[in-house]
């Protein structure tokens, strides 16, 4: 792959202001594409915005709830009207509530469902229509190995990654016509401001890298450098499938 592949290209990345979403951001804008990032958080975003300039990026960073339809129309109605086209969607943005599934409230099922599920729909509805009729198009949508096994206290976020997969895969042959293909990556435990605290935890931290095959946690460079070969035309046959980078968790 050139240096520069991706440039002339579009891409948007929700929840792009922090850990994977950040990386994945300033790994597309390495590779020449203009980067929109999306996030609730707007010190998170001016700081990653700086990030992205600073390596010379044409970018914009946009405040924005995806769990809110009028706020996604609006950020699809802003990155066109900023840089006209969109090739590229990344559905990073989402969150995780530890508690056992029969111990939700409704007001956290909502906010899990709304994020994790309701998000990525929300973005694919908005965002894809701009994404059509261009020869080129990638989604990527963030899932998790909780899409492919599930422990106590993480049912419901397990359930809500399983339905993103599942969403890759419709989408996936919605679009194939378009030559928009969609993929999904299940992260393993990765090292982000998100998870700090259980590396912070030094009896959490050692059972949990005792589990890990690798006994080591992933970076999210890692998951940004599989965004990246997925962007490519290297992998213009690969869609509807859900790719593992857990450091052998899953082979267990």
């Amino acid at each position: 792959m050139s240096e520069k592949f991706l440039a002339g290209r579009v891409a948007v990345v929700t929840g792009g202001n922090r850990g994977i979403g950040r990386a994945t951001a300033l790994a597309l804008a390495g590779a020449g594409a203009k980067v929109a990032i999306a996030g609730r958080n707007q010190e998170k975003l001016a700081e990653t915005l700086g990030m992205l300039t600073a390596a010379g990026a044409d970018a914009a960073a946009f405040k924005c709830d995806v769990r809110e339809e009028d706020q996604v129309r609006k950020l699809a109605d802003d990155v066109m009207a900023k840089f006209g086209a969109v090739h590229i969607l990344v559905n990073n943005a989402g969150t995780a509530i530890r508690k056992n599934v029969i111990d939700f409230s409704m007001e956290e099922w909502r906010a899990l469902t709304d994020t994790n599920i309701t998000g990525v729909w929300l973005c694919s509805k908005y965002f894809v229509p701009h994404m059509k009729g261009r020869g080129y198009g990638r989604i990527i949508n963030l899932t998790s190995i909780m899409a492919h096994v599930t422990s106590t206290g993480r049912g419901v976020y397990s359930a809500t990654k399983h339905a993103v997969a599942g969403l890759t895969k419709a989408l996936a042959l919605e679009l194939i016509d378009e030559k928009i293909t969609c993929v999904a990556i299940s992260p393993g435990f990765i090292a982000t401001d998100l998870t700090a605290p259980l590396r912070a935890d030094a009896a959490k931290n050692a059972a949990l890298m005792d589990q890990t095959p690798m006994h080591r946690w992933g970076e999210p460079d890692e998951i940004a450098s599989l965004a990246l070969y997925i962007c490519s035309d290297k992998a213009a046959f690969m869609t509807g499938n859900d790719v593992l980078m857990d450091g052998g968790w899953c082979a267990q």
